[in-house]
This record gives C-alpha cells, sequence and structure tokens, in this order.
C-alpha cells in the first residue's frame, strides 16, 4: 500500500497505469522492467523515508504512506529539475530475459573457457 503510494506521487500516475503503459504482466512487479534511474529513485525515496520514520518515531501505516508520499514528491521533482520525467521513460529490458541470458552466457563460458582467451 505504502510502496504503491509513493509510485503513484513518483510517476504521476498509478502503478497499474504505469505497467500498461510499460506492457508488464499483472503477475510481475514494475521495477522488473524499470530503468536504473527509476530504480535509484525510488530507492533513494524509500531510504529518506525509512530515516524519517525512525528518527520521527512513526508507526502509523498513515504516517509513514504520508512520508513516503513526501519523499517521493521530491524526488520527481528533483528528477523533473534535472529534465527526467519518469512516466516519459521507456521499459528496460526485462530483468528476467537478462538473468536468463546471463545464465545462458556463462554455461557457454564453462563449457568453452579456451574462447574466452581469442
Amino acid at each position: 500500500m505504502i510502496r504503491s503510494k509513493g509510485e503513484h506521487a513518483l510517476f504521476g500516475k498509478s502503478t497499474q497505469a504505469m505497467k500498461a503503459q510499460w506492457k508488464v504482466p499483472d503477475s510481475r512487479p514494475l521495477a522488473d522492467f524499470a530503468p536504473t534511474i527509476i530504480l535509484k529513485a525510488k530507492d533513494f525515496a524509500a531510504e529518506i523515508t525509512i530515516f524519517n520514520a525512525k528518527q520521527n518515531r512513526l508507526t502509523s501505516e498513515g504516517a509513514i504512506s504520508s512520508e513516503h508520499v513526501t519523499n517521493n514528491e521530491a524526488v520527481r521533482k528533483t528528477l523533473l529539475e534535472r529534465g527526467i520525467r519518469p512516466e516519459s521513460l521507456p521499459a528496460a529490458e526485462d530483468v528476467k530475459k537478462v538473468e536468463r541470458r546471463l545464465a545462458s552466457e556463462e554455461k557457454k563460458s564453462l563449457k568453452n573457457p579456451d574462447a574466452l582467451d581469442n
């Protein structure tokens, strides 16, 4: 719930709307298709929320959600000031596809280690 509110503040639209835009299957997290800058932005906002929640002893879902939304809005503002519009970025390559490709490449390199020398 908190994460979803934060994403809405960061993108200016709902998580479902971003999933539709990036063609993310309903069963998969939006983060699996997010560009690195978005992952870092979300992580930064979350860390600020964690820090401030501890510092200010926030315990209710409402207080933590409000803090998280404020932090995502601040991160969004920073991105916009730097010419980066989060909701306009293209999706990154599916992280599962990347994992499969890396595993496949690792298997190939282990089967033919001499190929690495060339």
